[in-house]
């Protein structure tokens, strides 16, 4: 019976994917484990794990490269909280033509007035005029499963939608609304966008895309919008740009000491997936990638192993991690047809340095024989199932 560890709180609806399992927040020397936010660096990796799931897009909190080496596969769960990030965009966007936030804020100071709120409430309110977003330039940076959303919505709420992502999928492309525009890069969107929303992921070309030289590339009074990850700002380049008013609005979901209580900057607390939806759709995405591979060794939506599936057949089914640099598949094939075995089909893909063959063999290869496989130059981890 396999055991899949839970290191945080994790939807309910994904309780009948692991029916037969040992699932719970109590196990030890788990084969899986399902996470979200907990951070793993110092978890102590056990010889049975060959998996962990992220009920989630990012996998900062996990030493993904280590895991790598070790033939344990991470995978994440892209798109499935996509639209509740998207909502809480497009929510951003109103707060960041209209002063909402501050005029609630204004509102609050009035308790105590009586019949003289409504008076107040009339005499005060030209501080807090603000602009629609209807007719205004929107630019978004990353189409993937969020920008594609929030750029066909803010598209049919009348904005002008500009676009930029060297990585487009042909998947998306064909999603995108026909009304937003492509360009070939991020310059266009700064010179003319009057809103700019980011989703890319922090890498390190990424990291402090925005910064004092990119705010001067943009229109004076841009409203820029980061619920990706807060690396992708310099926060002092950021908060120089909302004094000097080359920026209206920072809003982000990743409050930071220094940005909290600055004019025009609207900190949101990490709200983006925070939906009982998202958190089912993520959890119920993650045990079922987590479930196929330790039931069939197929891998989907892992950040650091290719993408391999096929069909059961044969005898036995035999799963390699291998390095992509040693080139082992040739070697690898010729221990199992050495062992009386034949592959009857396969596929085997590269990810970078790391690479994954799965194939179903006439026979099953004893484990003995799965031991020769494993000592082959390059291979880093044998499963028969």
């Amino acid at each position: 019976m396999a055991k899949i560890l839970k290191l945080n709180a994790i939807s309910p609806l994904a309780e009948p994917y692991f029916e037969g399992y040992e699932y719970s927040d109590s196990v030890t020397s788990p084969d899986g484990i399902m996470v979200r936010s907990a951070a793993m660096a110092d978890y102590a990796v056990n010889d049975n794990l060959v998996a962990v799931a992220r009920a989630g897009a990012g996998t900062n909190n996990i030493p993904v490269a280590d895991y790598a080496k070790k033939g344990i596969v991470v995978f994440n769960t892209p798109g499935a909280n996509a639209n509740a990030v998207k909502e809480l965009v497009i929510c951003e966007l109103f707060l960041g033509g209209r002063k909402i936030t501050d005029a609630i804020d204004w509102a609050k100071t009035l308790k105590g007035e009586g019949e003289n709120v409504s008076k107040l409430v009339e005499k005060g309110k030209g501080k807090f005029v603000g602009h629609e977003i209807m007719g205004k330039t929107l630019g978004v940076i990353g189409l993937g499963a969020i920008g594609i959303k929030v750029a066909n919505a803010a598209a049919a709420l009348g904005m002008n939608v500009i676009s930029s992502d060297p990585f487009l999928s042909v998947k998306n492309a064909v999603m995108l609304d026909p009304s937003v525009k492509l360009v070939a890069d991020r310059e266009e969107i700064y010179e003319k966008a009057d809103f700019i929303t980011v989703h890319v992921p922090l890498t390190p070309d990424t990291r402090e895309m925005f910064n004092k030289e990119t705010f001067a590339k943009m229109k004076d009074g841009a409203v820029l919008i980061n619920n990706s990850r807060g690396e992708l700002v310099n926060i002092d380049a950021v908060i120089e740009a909302l004094e000097s008013g080359k920026l209206e609005r920072y809003i982000t979901d990743f409050p930071s000491d220094n940005l909290i209580g600055v004019k025009n900057a609207i900190c949101v607390p990490h709200l983006g997936a925070s939906t009982p939806e998202a958190e089912d759709n993520c959890a119920v995405m993650a045990a079922s990638q987590l479930k196929d591979y330790i039931e069939n060794g197929n891998i989907v939506n892992s950040v650091n192993y290719p993408a391999v599936c096929l069909p059961r057949g044969g005898k036995q089914r035999l799963c390699v991690h291998h390095l992509t640099a040693e080139s082992a598949l040739t070697e690898i094939i010729k221990e199992v047809e050495a062992l009386g075995a034949k592959v009857e089909n396969m596929q085997n893909a590269a990810k970078g340095d790391y690479s994954y063959l799965v194939c179903n063999l006439s026979k099953e290869i004893n484990a003995a024989g799965l031991k020769k496989i494993a000592g082959v130059k390059g291979v880093i981890r044998v499963r028969a199932l």
